[in-house]
């Protein structure tokens, strides 16, 4: 009788949704990510006195708060893309990746739970429950040949790319 997996190989198998081609989901997410930057950005400034000149500050701080961190690697073979993209504390039903021929979309979001706990607080580093990422890729792949995993934080994106055009040489002719 083989034992149960553990909690940790079950994690190791999850898998990412990956859709072909760009939803209008996704753009309704990124707009949505957008505002809610802004507004935050908004909300800095007022907070800081209404103080003009320093705008992008403003929206590069409400970007920290809002966004996690996502460290990113891209490397790529003859005949694929790799992608390893940073998640901690994302699992696969919260991370979403939409490919397009020549571009890749990463989103998520993850509901916190406000833990009270005793005792005064030392020291606290918050992050955003929400990653966003649009990388434009230096080749064309095939939408329909991408698979993605997800285990201990780590995203895996695999996609094969378009067969590469070959040079033709055309001779003119004259009339």
């Amino acid at each position: 009788m083989s034992p149960q997996p553990s909690t940790a190989v079950q994690r190791a198998k999850e898998t990412v949704p990956v859709k072909p081609t760009g939803s209008t989901n996704i753009f309704d997410r990124m707009n949505e990510v957008r505002d809610l930057i802004a507004r935050r950005a908004f909300e800095i400034f007022e907070g800081k006195g209404r103080w003009l000149g320093r705008e992008l500050d403003d929206w590069l701080r409400a970007e920290s708060e809002l966004l996690h961190p996502m460290h990113f690697e891209l490397s790529e073979s003859d005949s694929d893309f790799t992608v390893r993209a940073e998640v901690p504390g994302f699992n696969a039903k919260e991370v979403e990746s939409n490919i397009e021929p020549r571009r890749l979309t990463i989103t998520g979001r993850r509901e916190t739970k406000d833990e009270t706990k005793k005792g005064k607080t030392v020291y606290s580093e918050l992050c955003g429950n929400e990653i966003l990422r649009v990388v434009d890729l230096p080749a064309e792949v095939d939408t329909s040949n991408v698979s993605a995993n997800l285990k201990d934080g780590i995203l895996n994106i695999k996609m094969a790319k378009t067969g590469t055009p070959k040079s033709v040489r055309v001779e003119l002719k004259t009339t």
